[in-house]
C-alpha cells in the first residue's frame, strides 16, 4: 500500500474511541446505487467534515446513518451500539443520543421557537410546561439567541437566526453527537463564521462529536479536524486539509488544490469569511 493509503483511511484503528463506525455501506434508489461499500468512522470528539461533489449521496449518508433512510447492506454503530437494530426500542433508546440540525433549519413553520425546542423533550421526557420552557429558554441562551427568539415564528427569524433556532432544538436532548447537514448555507460570511465559531465553542464547552456536511471551505478549515471526501461511491480519502492537497486524485485536488482552496487557505479562516 502506498504511504497515502494508512494516513487518508476512512477507517479507524479497531481500539480507537469512535463514536461513528460504518462499514461495507451500500445504499441506493431504485437501479441506481449511491454507496456501494462505504467505510467510515467519527472519532468521538472530533469535528469531521463530509465533502463530495452535487450527487455523490452526502445527505443519504446522514439520512441513512440516522435511520431516516434505509441500508440495503452493511453495518452501522453508535457509540458501539448497532444503528440497524429493528427493535423499536433499541432504535428509540439510541435516537436520543443524537441531535440533527438539517438544511435551512427545518423548524416546523406552526410552531414558536421555543415550541419547536420543546419537540423532541416532549417525546422523550415527561416533564410539566414550565420545566420544558425553562430548559427551551437555557438552549436559546446555549446558542445566543435573545430571550424573546422564543416566541416568535420561524418566519420571523432571519436566516442565522433559523439555524441557531434548528441548532438549539438538535441540542434539546443534551446529546453527546450532532449530525449538521449546509449549516452555514445562504449565510452572509460574517454570520457563517460567527456560526463556525459557535460550533467550535459549543464543541469544545460540551464535549461534543459532529459530523457535518458542507461545501463551504472557510468552515472546513476554521473548525474541521478531519475531512472525508465522498466520490464514487466510498470515501475516497480522510485526512486533515493540508493531506487532502497532497492526495493524488482529480476531484480532491480540485476542491483543495484549486484556485478557491489555495484562497481559503491563504489567510486566517475568518479574515477569509469576513473580506
Amino acid at each position: 500500500m502506498d504511504a497515502q493509503g494508512p494516513i487518508l483511511s476512512p477507517t479507524l484503528p479497531d481500539d480507537a474511541d469512535v463514536a461513528v463506525r460504518v462499514r461495507g455501506l451500500v445504499t441506493g434508489f431504485g437501479d441506481k446505487v449511491i454507496h456501494d461499500g462505504l467505510d467510515l468512522d467519527v472519532a468521538r470528539g472530533e469535528i469531521l467534515g463530509l465533502v463530495g461533489g452535487s450527487g455523490s449521496g452526502k445527505s443519504v449518508l446522514m439520512r441513512t446513518i440516522i435511520g431516516l433512510q434505509t441500508a440495503r447492506a452493511g453495518r452501522i454503530a453508535i457509540f458501539g451500539h448497532d444503528a440497524l437494530d429493528p427493535d423499536p426500542e433499541a432504535q428509540r433508546a439510541l435516537r436520543r443520543k443524537w441531535g440533527v440540525l438539517f438544511q435551512e433549519g427545518a423548524l416546523f413553520s406552526g410552531l414558536t421557537v421555543a415550541e419547536n425546542i420543546e419537540v423532541p423533550m416532549r417525546e422523550y421526557l415527561a416533564l410539566p410546561d414550565a420545566v420544558l420552557a425553562g430548559l427551551a429558554a437555557a438552549r436559546l441562551r446555549l446558542v445566543g439567541l435573545p430571550a424573546d427568539a422564543g416566541a416568535k415564528f420561524p418566519s420571523e427569524l432571519s436566516g442565522g437566526m433559523k439555524k441557531r433556532a434548528g441548532l438549539a432544538r438538535a441540542l434539546a436532548l443534551d446529546p453527546p453527537l450532532l449530525f449538521l447537514d449546509e449549516p452555514t448555507a445562504g449565510l452572509d460570511p460574517i454570520s457563517a463564521a460567527a456560526f463556525d465559531d459557535l460550533i467550535k465553542v459549543l464543541k469544545e464547552t460540551l464535549g461534543l462529536t459532529l459530523f457535518l456536511i458542507t461545501h463551504d471551505l472557510d468552515t472546513l478549515i476554521a473548525i474541521c479536524d478531519r475531512v472525508a471526501v465522498l466520490g464514487e461511491g466510498r470515501v475516497l480519502a480522510c485526512g486533515t486539509i493540508e493531506q487532502l492537497r497532497n492526495f493524488d486524485h482529480p476531484w480532491v485536488q480540485a476542491y483543495f488544490a484549486g484556485a478557491r482552496g489555495r484562497a481559503a487557505t491563504s489567510g486566517t479562516p475568518n479574515e477569509t469569511k469576513a473580506a
